[in-house]
């Protein structure tokens, strides 16, 4: 593998200020969804006791309450844990190239700072995730259309079954491609996003091996901690109104997978980070790549529009507008990205193949 799980560790330690923000975190989240499952469920009881089925009314609502907590979370989780995973990730790129960085309380003042100074407002960043997820997804379905036109009966299914895989196993390359826009200090944050989607189409190969293995890892990890939670997860449950072994199951869930991302999600970014790094160290963004993308991935084509427009200060939101005092269509030329030292290797990429 191309991480030290020794310095992992090393730096979890250190970053122990945003484990336990995590683990805040997940933790009201996790008793956000056990007060209002059970108090759906306690609501359900008492109507069904008018219709004398309390124990059907008390499932329903205990499924109306879960389904409202988790429309409600579903937004305030996405974009409030990703900017603590933000901060999180600016430190860890600070110790992987052995920086200094503060203790305590100060460490998460220090990585708010950090992210603001390489991002407009944290729209920016978020936003930016969001595409890049999508670039992403786009790479690995490329394996797919590959195999139509493989003259093999029976590969579509098979292919279909690992393009899945491999989605599921690169949850973290997200994470490793803004912590390259961090470490970089560019000031356009999606042209350097742009050449760090490149970096990693590159080393393909090399970020799937990594992420296989530690997709296996986490997995097994989230398993055991299932296990763990199964018994207090029946105690919670126990105490509402007209439930039964189902909802232990849902809770026993919810709290595995909180505990996952408190604390597991973490090691994993980490290594990921450092694997990212160490394999894309002195490589520039391939143009053929670059074409490939383009042509590819529309979320990739609109990085690269975006990056053409963008000046510093501009929120993500308004990219493509003018901004005052410049007329209507007028576009700012984005700077270098600087994803690597002048005259660093360039990988290389496969011929292309036109018809």
């Amino acid at each position: 593998m191309d991480f030290s799980l020794g310095k992992t560790l090393s730096m979890l330690s250190r970053t122990a200020p945003f484990i336990g923000l995590r683990l805040l975190i997940f933790f009201a989240i996790t008793l956000v969804y056990v007060i209002g499952t059970g108090g759906g469920a306690g609501i359900g009881y008492l109507a069904g006791k008018v219709g004398d089925n309390p124990q059907g009314f008390a499932f329903w609502g205990a499924f109306a309450g879960f389904g409202i907590v988790s429309g409600i979370l579903y937004f305030m989780r996405e974009y409030l844990l990703y900017l603590v995973k933000a901060g999180h990730i600016a430190v860890l790129v600070y110790l992987i190239d052995d920086r200094p960085i503060p203790d305590g309380r100060g460490q998460i003042d220090f990585a708010t700072a950090e992210v603001k100074a390489r991002f407009a407002e944290s729209s920016t960043l978020f936003v930016i995730d969001q595409l890049i997820k999508g670039v992403i997804k786009s790479i690995n379905g490329l394996l797919l259309t590959i195999g139509r036109f493989l003259p093999l009966p029976g590969l579509e299914p098979v292919l279909r079954f690992v393009t899945r895989v491999i989605n599921l196993s690169l949850t973290y390359v997200d994470e490793a491609i803004l912590a390259h826009n961090i470490r970089t200090r560019s000031e356009n944050p999606w042209a350097s996003g742009r050449d760090a989607l490149v970096l990693y189409a590159q080393n393909y190969g090399k970020m799937v091996k990594n992420a296989l293995f530690l997709a296996v890892i986490v997995w097994l990890a989230t398993f055991a901690i299932f296990l763990l939670v199964l018994a207090p997860a029946a105690a919670l449950v126990s105490l509402f109104p007209g439930t039964g072994g189902f909802w232990t199951m849902v809770i026993a869930l919810v709290l595995a997978m909180s505990l996952k991302a408190a604390i597991v999600d973490p090691l994993a970014m980490a290594c990921l980070l450092q694997a990212y790094f160490r394999v894309t160290e002195g490589q520039q963004p391939n143009p053929e790549w670059v074409q490939k993308l383009e042509g590819a991935s529309d979320k990739f084509r609109e990085m690269g529009e975006k990056a053409r427009q963008w000046l510093p200060g501009t929120p993500a939101a308004a990219a493509g507008t003018a901004p005052a005092g410049m007329a209507p269509g007028t576009v700012a030329a984005a700077g270098p990205s600087q994803a690597g030292p002048a005259g660093a290797e360039v990988a290389q990429a496969p011929p292309v193949t036109r018809e």
